[in-house]
C-alpha cells in the first residue's frame, strides 16, 4: 500500500523517461504484495511494462496475488512464450483458480499453452465441483514413507522439495498411496539420522480434507486444527493433495464478503466495487429491491381493516414510525448474531429450541424497557390510552422481531440453504407487517375496553 500511494509518482517519471534498468532494480526490491498493489493503480499501458520488467520468479509471485480481472488484462498483454512461462511458474491451486475465472475460450487457449504434464493436472482440479476442497488443492507436496529413516527422509526432501508447496509438514503415506499420518520437518531435522519416521509421526489421518468437501467446512477444520496446511485425500483416503492457509484465508475473505452483501439483500459481486460496472451493480440490487417492494404492499394491506381506526385516533399513525423501526432494528440485531454464529458452526438447526426459550427471554426484556420509554411519550403525546398501546406494542413487537430474526435464518440453514439469506432488509420487512398487525389489533382491544369504561 505504501508503495502504491506514495512511490507512484517516482514510478510514474521513471516510465515516462525510460529509464528501464532503473525501474527494474527498484521494483525487484519491492515486496510482492506491495507490486501487486501498485499494478492496481496504474494504467494498463504501464501496467503491462512494468510487469514485463519484474525478474521471472517475482513477476510469478506478483501475479499469483493479483485479482482475476488484473490477471486477464496482463495476460491479454502478453506474448504466448510469456504467457507460456507465467503459467508454467504458478502453483496449481493458483493456475486453478486463475482458470476457473476465465471466459471458456480464454481458459481453451490457455491450457493449450501448457506442457502436456501441467495441463492434465489443471484439468484434473478443474474437473472438481467449483466450491470445493479439490478446487483448492495444490499438488505440490512431499511424501515420506514410515519405514524411512530420518536421513532418508532429508535426503528425499532435498531432492523433491524445492517445487512444493511447503515442507513444513511431510506426510506419511502406506505402499497404496493412502495417507497415515503427517511429520514436521522440524521432527525430523532434531530427530537422529538412524530414527525411523514412524518414530517421529505426530499427525492422525483425520486431520484431513475430502476432495469434495465444500470449502466453507474447510476454513473451519482449519481453524479448528490452527494449522499452516491440511492434506486432501478422497473417500478411500489416498492422498490427492494439500490445502495452505493462504489458500484458506482467501477462501475466509470471500465467504465474508459473499455473507455481507447477502445480508444486504445484494447478489453476490464477484469483483472489486471499485471495478463493478454499472450495469453488473444494478442487475445485483434490482432483484431484490423490487421484491421487496411487493412485500411491502403487504404492510399497506396489513393496515386496511383499521382504517375507521385510524380516522378516529390520526395520532396512533405519529407512533408507528418509531414500534416498527424498534421491531426490525431488534429482528435485524438477532439475524446478524444468529447468521454469524451458524456460520462459524458454533450453533446448529438443533439448537433452535434453546436459543428460542433465551431469545424470547432477551427479546421480552428489551421490550419493557423501550415499552417504559415509550409509555411516557404516548401519555404526554395523546394520554393514557395511547401510552398503554404504545407500550404493549413495544413488548409484543420487540419480541416478535427477535423471534422471527431467529427462526428466519435457522429455519433456511434446516433447508440446506444458506442463513444469510435472512438478510436486515428481508427480516425488516416482515417485521413490518407483522408489527403494524400488533399495534392496530392492540390498540382496537385497549381503545374499545377504555371507552367502554373499563380504564381504571
Amino acid at each position: 500500500m505504501l508503495l502504491a500511494q506514495l512511490l507512484k509518482p517516482e514510478i510514474l517519471e521513471m516510465l515516462e523517461a525510460r529509464e528501464w534498468n532503473e525501474l527494474r532494480a527498484f521494483l525487484t526490491a519491492q515486496p510482492a504484495p506491495e507490486i501487486a498493489e501498485l499494478l492496481g493503480d496504474l494504467a494498463r499501458r504501464d501496467r503491462v511494462v512494468v510487469f514485463r520488467l519484474l525478474p521471472r520468479v517475482l513477476a510469478d509471485e506478483v501475479f499469483a496475488l493479483l485479482d482475476a480481472d488484473l490477471q486477464n488484462e496482463l495476460l491479454e498483454g502478453l506474448a504466448s512464450d510469456e504467457i507460456r512461462a507465467l503459467l508454467s511458474g504458478l502453483s496449481p491451486d493458483d493456475r486453478t483458480a486463475l482458470f476457473e475465472e476465465l471466459p471458456a475460450g480464454v481458459t481453451q487457449r490457455l491450457l493449450a499453452l501448457l506442457p502436456d504434464s501441467q495441463r492434465r493436472e489443471t484439468l484434473t482440479l478443474l474437473s472438481y465441483p467449483e466450491n470445493s476442497v479439490g478446487r483448492l488443492m495444490t499438488t505440490a507436496y512431499v511424501t515420506v514413507r514410515p519405514e524411512w529413516t530420518c536421513a532418508e527422509a532429508l535426503e528425499h526432501i532435498r531432492l523433491h522439495g524445492r517445487d512444493s508447496e511447503t515442507i513444513a509438514m511431510l506426510y506419511v503415506t502406506d505402499d497404496r498411496g493412502r495417507l497415515t499420518a503427517a511429520v514436521s520437518l522440524r521432527r525430523l531435522i532434531l530427530a537422529p539420522p538412524e530414527t525411523r519416521v514412524a518414530e517421529c509421526m505426530e499427525d492422525h489421518p483425520e486431520r484431513a480434507l475430502r476432495s469434495l468437501q465444500d470449502r466453507e467446512e474447510a476454513v473451519r477444520v482449519f481453524r479448528k486444527f490452527d494449522c499452516y496446511a491440511l492434506p486432501v485425500t478422497d473417500a478411500d483416503g489416498s492422498l490427492l493433495g494439500i490445502v495452505t492457509i493462504d489458500d484458506i484465508l482467501d477462501v475466509a475473505e470471500e465467504e465474508t464478503t459473499e455473507d455481507f452483501h447477502k445480508l444486504a439483500k445484494v447478489r453476490p459481486i464477484e469483483t472489486s466495487l471499485r471495478r463493478a460496472s454499472f450495469v453488473e451493480l444494478y442487475g445485483k440490487r434490482i432483484g431484490w429491491l423490487v421484491g421487496l417492494v411487493f412485500m411491502n404492499v403487504f404492510s399497506g394491506a396489513a393496515m386496511s381493516p383499521f382504517e375507521n381506526l385510524i380516522s378516529r385516533m390520526a395520532v396512533l399513525i405519529t407512533f408507528m414510525p418509531l414500534l416498527i423501526d424498534s421491531s426490525g432494528n431488534a429482528g435485524s440485531q438477532t439475524a446478524t448474531l444468529v447468521i454469524r454464529a451458524l456460520a462459524l458452526g458454533e450453533i446448529r438447526a438443533r439448537d433452535a429450541g434453546r436459543l428460542l426459550a433465551r431469545e424470547a427471554l432477551v427479546g421480552l426484556c428489551l421490550g419493557v424497557l423501550m415499552g417504559a420509554a415509550v409509555f411516557l411519550l404516548g401519555w404526554a403525546r395523546a394520554g393514557a390510552a395511547v401510552g398503554l398501546v404504545t407500550a404493549l406494542t413495544m413488548i409484543a413487537t420487540v419480541l416478535v422481531g427477535c423471534l422471527i430474526g431467529l427462526l428466519l435464518p435457522v429455519g433456511i440453514r434446516a433447508l440446506g440453504l444458506d442463513p444469510a439469506a435472512a438478510g436486515a432488509p428481508l427480516i425488516t420487512s416482515l417485521a413490518d407487517i407483522s408489527g403494524i398487525l400488533i399495534y392496530f389489533s392492540i390498540a382496537t382491544l385497549v381503545l374499545h375496553h377504555w371507552a367502554a369504561g373499563g380504564a381504571p
